[in-house]
């Protein structure tokens, strides 16, 4: 992340933790660029469509396994999320492609760890879990173009919820733990499909909120 543009920076508590400014200051200092830690958060969400995907598969031992190696990667990719911002607004390291790197790694990000969540779900018909899946991305992936759709309307960005991207993560981080524990109650992948259930329903509302918000303000 290297937008220049204060506007569109979500506003994250995170960021002002004194550990996460000393790392960022630590990443300026040797030269790692915002853009690689960007990318990095895309590797990272790779591994936990991977690990989600293969949970849906998996038994025992090894299906926990996976599932931490799910919630690891989600946390380090919001981490990333932080320090690319931090990096190049605080430290200056910001580039010409910085506006790339703002938004396209979040919105595969997203759409990867969705996915992989819909193949780690359960459902008889096997293929509920997967649609849902990609519907979330689908989904969330609107709430980013109705905020750019803003900004290119010269309005403020809208980082809106009830389900934006920290509240989506949070939600699925959530899911991964409780599926950990599922196995005491006989289920296998059903709190994932009730869980993307009610991440679509609310990334719909999102997506519904920002758009009406954005409607008030061209009609004002």
């Amino acid at each position: 992340m290297t937008d220049p543009d204060l506007s569109n920076r979500r506003p994250v508590k995170f960021r002002a933790r004194r550990w996460a400014q000393a790392l960022a200051a630590l990443l300026a200092r040797q030269g790692v660029s915002p853009d690689v830690i960007s990318a990095l958060s895309v590797a990272f969400a790779v591994m936990g469509c991977a690990a989600l995907a293969l949970s849906g598969i998996s038994f025992g031992f090894g299906r926990g396994a996976l599932l931490l190696l799910a919630v690891f990667s989600i946390q380090m990719r919001l981490l990333c999320n932080v320090l690319d911002g931090l990096v190049a607004v605080e430290h200056g390291k910001g580039g010409p492609l910085g506006a790339v790197w703002n938004e396209l790694p979040d919105r595969l990000s997203d759409a990867l760890f969705l996915i992989g969540a819909g193949y780690a779900a359960s459902d008889p018909a096997q293929h509920l879990g997967p649609a849902l899946g990609w519907l979330c991305a689908v989904l969330a992936v609107l709430t980013a173009y109705v905020r750019e759709l803003g900004r290119a309307l010269d309005k403020p960005a809208d980082f809106a919820g009830p389900l934006a991207k920290p509240q989506r993560m949070g939600l699925l981080t959530v899911m991964a733990l409780v599926s950990l524990f599922e196995g005491a109650w006989g289920w296998h992948g059903e709190t994932m499909l009730g869980g993307l259930g009610l991440m679509a329903a609310l990334t719909a509302l999102t997506v519904w909120n920002r758009t009406a918000r954005l409607a008030a303000e061209l009609n004002a």
